[in-house]
């Protein structure tokens, strides 16, 4: 195995789509898991019924478990950088259940051609997230692959009567974002070559910033929520139709209030789109209706898929601005973007 690469490392040079892009096809997932049966466990509180973050299964009457599993090709250049945005991006799903999380097992996919000092930065970035986290790594598995992959399995607990799972939202519930939107985006600049220094390091921030801050704040018991996921590669959109189906409710969303990250809307304006964001778009088209005239990359935006987005959590009108506060008090930039209602399980974006 060679000591050094004959030029410089660029890891997302070797992956096929970047980062949460690279999941499959909302739309086949579907296919495939309806034709799957699995028993009927009454300790099994959350599966994969609703498409919720994480699976949670009663212990006791006072705790159950929450396991989640994810990993994808690199989204960034660098090594360290890499490991440590799939290390959030994996434990990001048991903060949008309102767990805790307990330890993690790390799964590696690594090339016989790139030098072993690459997998040990991927390693040290994972670890640094693990350690803000305050859990440890406790082993993994990893296997020989053309395509790096570096991602966790995560393991939490929670109060059975604390879950929060994407399935509650009420009418007359409103919807808040922790994150803006244009990750996808993004990144896919990144991959090409066309991001500007400015927006690389704002996209590295966001990924790499762990959602606990907003997740503690969510199962805090201060204010009432009733739904609860995180926005990673079904985008905006996707997420959100997830959860306005599994709670059979009907969202407003405010185009005004959707943050964004800056120069997000230009790249999609120039084609700068995931092949993941394209297909988002085109699986919930029918579920979705966008103002007339709304040019198509704005509704890219809407659809990008992200990479350890922020969460999104819907809560009753009442509390909405004292979760805002304490999402504050927490250092979180939350935004207001929309409202439940009554009707027909979709979206419609106004503004």
């Amino acid at each position: 195995m060679p000591d050094a690469p004959s030029k410089p490392l660029r890891l997302t040079e070797r992956s096929h789509c970047a980062g949460c892009a690279a999941k499959l096809k909302v739309g086949d997932l579907t296919k495939v898991l309806r034709g799957l049966k699995t028993a009927a466990v009454p300790q099994a509180l959350v599966g994969f019924s609703t498409h919720d973050d994480a699976a949670v299964y009663r212990l006791s009457p006072d705790m159950a478990v929450v396991e989640t599993v994810d990993f994808f090709p690199p989204v960034v250049d660098d090594p360290f950088q890499f490991g440590a945005i799939a290390a959030a991006n994996a434990l990001s799903d048991i903060y949008a259940m309102g767990a805790r999380p307990l330890f993690a097992l790390n799964l590696v996919c690594f090339p016989t051609d790139l030098p072993l000092s690459v997998l040990s930065k991927i390693l040290a970035g994972g670890q640094s997230k693990a350690e803000e986290a305050g859990i440890p790594i406790l082993g993994g598995h990893s296997i020989q692959d053309p395509e790096p992959k570096f991602g966790m399995a995560v393991t939490g607990v929670v109060h059975p009567k604390r879950v929060l799972t994407n399935a509650g939202a009420k009418p007359g519930d409103v919807l808040l974002l922790t994150k803006p939107l244009g990750i996808g985006i993004a990144t896919t600049a990144i991959k090409r070559g066309v991001a500007s220094k400015a927006l690389t390091k704002r996209v590295v921030g966001l990924m790499s910033t762990l959602n606990r801050a907003a997740g503690e704040t969510f199962a805090s018991g201060k204010f009432q929520v009733n739904a609860l996921t995180d926005v990673t590669g079904f985008g905006l959109l996707g997420h959100l139709l997830e959860m306005m189906t599994g709670s059979k409710t009907r969202a407003a969303l405010a185009l005004e209030r959707v943050p964004l990250i800056q120069d997000v809307p230009g790249l999609a304006a120039q084609g700068v789109i995931p092949g993941g964001t394209k297909t988002n778009l085109q699986h919930v088209k029918k579920r979705v209706r966008f103002p007339k005239g709304l040019p198509e990359d704005i509704q890219w935006v809407l659809a990008d898929a992200q990479t350890n987005g922020g969460l999104l959590a819907s809560v009753p009108a009442r509390d909405a601005m004292k979760a805002l506060k304490a999402l504050e008090k927490a250092g979180v930039d939350a935004a207001l973007i929309g409202e439940v209602s009554q009707g027909r399980p979709g979206i419609d974006v106004v503004g």
